[in-house]
């Protein structure tokens, strides 16, 4: 069927995008193409629709940046105690790393999120990483009597990876819809506990090997230029909604506190938010501290010795790093699989998937934090269970992001849940840990057990952040069907029809669209 096009200005003429406007008269939503409309990212010229062999080569890169990333971002937890050991620092103190990173990242997310509704995401892109690889590779060449400078580094790492995590996604979102979409958002965050595993992994690896931990943090930055050259000569910047209208794209025209109103008046955006932040709270504090939480043990049960100066063991950093890939894909895999069997019978699965995950882990990360003291190989056990159950969380979480929200709002949506995940979430959360660790550990000093067990009853505050993440994914399940239905109509059917109003300052051409039979 040929979508009904109404005129209501004297000039009859074609457009060749769908636009999402707020203009003067007009309701968020409608589907308007006018003058007034056209936004600064707006291309006037038709475009053909990106063909399914390019997607798929732009997901395939997409996915080795973000691997890069999430290795990158853990090589730090991989050594951790090397660089304890090199600088003289507490467990407070050494969490600061993570917690400067994390917040310099929340702080500059909405900026990008703003702009990557904007303007041409590909470049922004470019411009973010720039930063990171130049910022990555010089955190390795800083010295013991400058711990500050590493800490600055660290933070300014922060800058890329803010660009890349916050407008990714879209394009993703964009190039695909559907199933399609889900798996290809299951496979670009599974490449999130791929590349924290492989951190972990590589960090001790080539610290271990050339017996300076600072050749670890150099490896990353060598592979992200390849990813940069990958991104610029193989990633297109897609006409924003370009995978619900055909490859024509939707535009839109509102100002940066309209976004973050309409935001705030989708439950299912809300509740969804607090969800992810409990995970990244708890998620956070985990791959902060549980290898040196299990080197600890070991040096508890007598299994190995403190370590005195660096090199330390990181056996741990191996094993851990090995568990976290591994039940990574196990999980993301079987989370995204759930998904998409039981969406069309049951409209609110996903927010269910992520409450059993969250609500399923918290035993078992609370039996692994007391048996650790008893049986190392029961520990793993347990947190191998724990982990493969908080990944079923990692595609679905985004999918759910993506269909509750209209394409021209979805980095804005992304900047916002970034934002506030990592304020409320891992960007305190090591630190926070690390503060308790210090505060209990003062009781006793110089007690290697107590040593151990202060680590151990500090770390006991991320099962019931769990729990509290997973009772948020329950609500989110009462709102999510209807919050989904309302931004496929925006998007997909005809809107409602505006409320009377002024006369418009400009002509306009209001267009609706029905599904072809």
């Amino acid at each position: 069927m040929e979508p009904k096009v109404s005129v209501t200005s004297p000039q009859d003429r074609p457009v060749p995008r769908w636009s999402l406007g707020s203009s003067s008269g007009l309701h968020y939503g409608s589907f308007v193409n006018s003058l007034s409309s056209l936004t600064p990212q707006a291309d006037t010229d038709e475009k053909p629709a990106i063909s399914k062999r390019r997607s798929y080569v732009a997901v395939a890169v997409l996915c080795y940046i973000n691997l890069i990333n999430y290795m990158e971002r853990y090589t730090i937890a991989g050594v951790l105690l090397n660089i304890q050991k090199f600088f003289a620092i507490r467990d407070s103190t050494a969490a600061l790393l993570q917690t400067v990173f994390i917040c310099s990242f929340l702080l500059l997310a909405p900026l990008f999120g703003y702009l990557g509704d904007r303007y041409n995401r590909k470049y922004i892109m470019i411009g973010g990483l720039s930063v990171w690889l130049a910022t990555a590779a010089g955190s390795s060449f800083v010295t013991a009597s400058h711990f500050w400078l590493l800490m600055l580094l660290r933070g300014l790492v922060g800058v890329g990876e803010a660009s890349y995590s916050t407008i990714a996604p879209t394009i993703i979102g964009d190039l695909f819809t559907g199933g399609q979409r889900s798996a290809m958002i299951c496979i670009f965050y599974i490449f999130i506990p791929i590349g924290s595993g492989l951190g972990y992994i590589t960090g001790a690896g080539i610290a271990t090997a050339t017996g300076d931990w600072h050749w670890a943090l150099r490896i990353t930055p060598i592979l992200g230029v390849v990813g940069m050259v990958l991104l610029i000569a193989l990633c297109p910047n897609p006409p924003r909604g370009a995978a619900e209208t055909q490859g024509e794209g939707v535009t839109g025209r509102s100002s940066y506190l309209e976004d973050v109103k309409y935001l705030l008046k989708n439950k299912s955006y809300r509740w969804s938010t607090l969800g992810v932040t409990a995970t990244a709270f708890l998620v956070g504090a985990l791959a902060f501290w549980t290898p040196t939480f299990l080197s600890r043990a070991q040096v508890f049960q007598g299994l190995q010795p403190q370590c005195i100066e660096e090199p330390c063991n990181t056996t741990d950093s191996y094993i851990f790093g090995a568990v976290t890939l591994v039940t990574g894909i196990m999980g993301g895999c079987l989370g995204t699989l759930l998904s998409r069997r039981f969406r069309d019978k049951v409209p609110n699965v996903d927010p269910v998937i992520c409450a059993v995950g969250l609500l399923g882990s918290a035993p078992c990360l609370f039996i692994a934090i007391f048996v650790a003291s008893a049986s190392i190989p029961a520990t793993y056990v347990f947190i191998f269970l724990g982990e493969v159950l908080i990944s079923l969380n990692w595609a679905v979480m985004a999918d759910i992001l993506l269909y509750v929200v209209i394409p021209t709002r979805r980095s804005t949506a992304e900047a916002l849940q970034i934002s506030v995940c990592h304020l409320l979430g891992d960007a305190g959360s090591p630190y926070l840990v690390g503060v308790i660790s210090d505060a209990i550990s003062k009781t006793k000093p110089g007690s290697l057990g107590w040593h151990f067990h202060s680590l151990k009853y500090s770390l006991l505050i991320c099962p019931f952040v769990g729990i509290l993440g997973g009772l948020f994914f329950l609500l989110t399940s009462f709102y999510i069907a209807e919050d989904k239905t309302a931004a496929m109509r925006l998007v997909e059917e005809d809107p409602p029809p505006p409320p009377p109003s002024g006369p418009a300052s400009e002509p306009s051409v209001e267009m609706s669209t029905q599904e072809k039979k």
